[in-house]
């Protein structure tokens, strides 16, 4: 059948042109044109059958070669579904990074005592809006800051502010848990160098995710100079410093996904390395078919350890997307909330060895992460880790801070203080607990499911350093 296909393409093409000349008058007559046109397609089989032999040899000689090139980067794209509960987490931690970093300031100070203008320099440090005072943030909350005055050479009266009694005690509960949690510590912040390519990372770059991570607000002058066999400083080419490790620990280099296979994945997935990441959708999410199989394909597919050389992936391949998401889903693992705001990792593209416009996994797989946009910006949320609002294993240091949450949520001035100007609201005053949210916290926190498309992340399309200074 394929060679009578064959034979009548080219006589077809034979009379098209209308022009047998070039033949040179071999095959004038219509038996001799169709059996020059049989030996054509006799040789041309001929020539295939060669060729398919020498590829199952090659095929079989690098198999795992053919694998990563064939393996292409399929084009799906998975809607934004809103999920309240997640989104409450975010609403409920607003300003709590500020208000820690500054007891953690005042702490420090003589008296846990310093003046508005000492307190300035840290601004930022704190991440809160240009256009509100600090001294306006600071008095939010009585129950953690206490205000009094001084007077300067000019005769101007000049805020001071302090720590009350019940957050010098808490604050001082949270430093010994640090002190118990140092080993705790310092493995987060070497497994944190050992995923980059030079197990490096620029001060501003580990600055960011201080917070996340637990490290010390003064991590710099309060860690880093006790362990001179672990952490050197560098100097980097752009006249930053970096912070460089000097010693690999093979015992840190396994991942969170290779620890919890050995309790919830098959010998078979062991054994072949193909680790499934947990995966949990919003409720009413709806999952197509065809995304469906994609998924269950692209949980197959071989893992790439994060603290691996990778620099042999096609980054076109859902094999490089799966080490992506691998890395990210460490680093998460790696903070004590398992979340962190995008802004944090954008500039991890060079030391990570991603490719550009890395962070679009959190888009593609919104069963493994999740994008907050509360309090104005993009939170990413490791799903796997939270059972509704409960974060499934807690570090000791999360237990200090939401305590310092409920205080600042009891000890929010109200009306009557007159900090705010008091709103109604169909003859109701509105609860001061919204004020601190912005307004996110309506009824019982939860308002009906949203979805979108990617186009709400525009804003983060491009991850090149020079959009995202680190």
């Amino acid at each position: 059948m394929d060679e009578l296909a064959c034979i009548c393409v080219i006589l077809l093409s034979l009379w098209w042109n209308q022009n047998i000349d070039f033949l040179d008058g071999k095959y004038k007559k219509s038996v001799d044109l169709v059996a020059w046109a049989i030996h054509l397609v006799g040789s041309f089989r001929a020539e295939v059958g060669e060729f398919l032999v020498l590829q199952e040899v090659l095929g079989e000689t690098h198999k795992g070669f053919s694998y990563h090139q064939k393996k292409t980067l399929v084009n799906v794209k998975l809607k934004w579904v809103k999920d309240n509960s997640l989104d409450l987490i975010v609403a409920r931690e607003r300003d709590l990074k500020a208000v820690c970093t500054l007891v953690s300031i005042l702490f420090s100070a003589s008296n846990c005592f310093l003046p508005i203008y000492r307190l300035s320099r840290h601004r930022g440090q704190l991440g809160l809006p240009q256009d509100l005072k600090l001294s306006t943030f600071i008095r939010r909350y009585p129950t953690i800051f206490s205000e009094s005055h001084v007077v300067d050479g000019g005769g101007t009266r000049v805020p001071c502010f302090s720590l009350t009694p019940e957050a010098i005690d808490l604050h001082q509960e949270g430093v010994d848990v640090l002190q118990q949690c140092r080993m705790d510590i310092l493995d987060r912040l070497c497994k944190l160098l050992m995923l980059t390519m030079h197990r490096m990372l620029p001060l501003q770059t580990i600055d960011q995710l201080t917070w996340d991570m637990g490290l010390p607000y003064d991590y710099y002058d309060s860690l880093i100079p006790h362990h001179p066999n672990l952490f050197s400083l560098v100097h980097l080419p752009d006249d930053r410093v970096g912070l460089k490790l000097l010693t690999w620990n093979d015992h840190l280099a396994v991942s969170q996904l290779q620890k919890d296979a050995v309790l919830q994945q098959t010998e078979e997935a062991i054994k072949n390395n193909c680790l499934a990441f947990p995966i949990r959708f919003t409720r009413g999410f709806g999952l197509k078919r065809k995304c469906m199989v994609w998924l269950e394909e692209w949980q197959r597919i071989p893992s790439t350890s994060p603290y691996a050389d990778a620099s042999h992936l096609d980054p076109r391949t859902d094999v490089s997307e799966k080490r992506i998401v691998g890395v990210f889903h460490e680093l998460l693992h790696l903070t004590i909330h398992k979340k962190t705001e995008r802004k944090n990792v954008s500039n991890l593209r060079k030391p990570l060895s991603l490719p550009q416009k890395f962070t679009k996994v959190f888009e593609r797989h919104p069963g493994i992460f999740y994008i907050s946009m509360k309090c104005d910006t993009q939170t990413v949320i490791l799903r796997e880790a939270y059972n509704h609002q409960q974060l499934l294993q807690k570090h000791p240091l999360v237990d200090v801070r939401e305590r310092f949450a409920s205080m600042m949520r009891i000890g929010f001035l109200d009306r009557s203080r007159g900090l705010y100007k008091k709103k109604k609201d169909s003859g109701q005053e509105k609860d001061p607990l919204k004020l601190i949210y912005g307004g996110q916290l309506s009824g019982t926190g939860f308002s009906s499911e949203e979805e979108s498309h990617c186009s709400l992340f525009s804003e983060y399309d491009s991850d090149d350093p020079t959009h995202h200074p680190s």
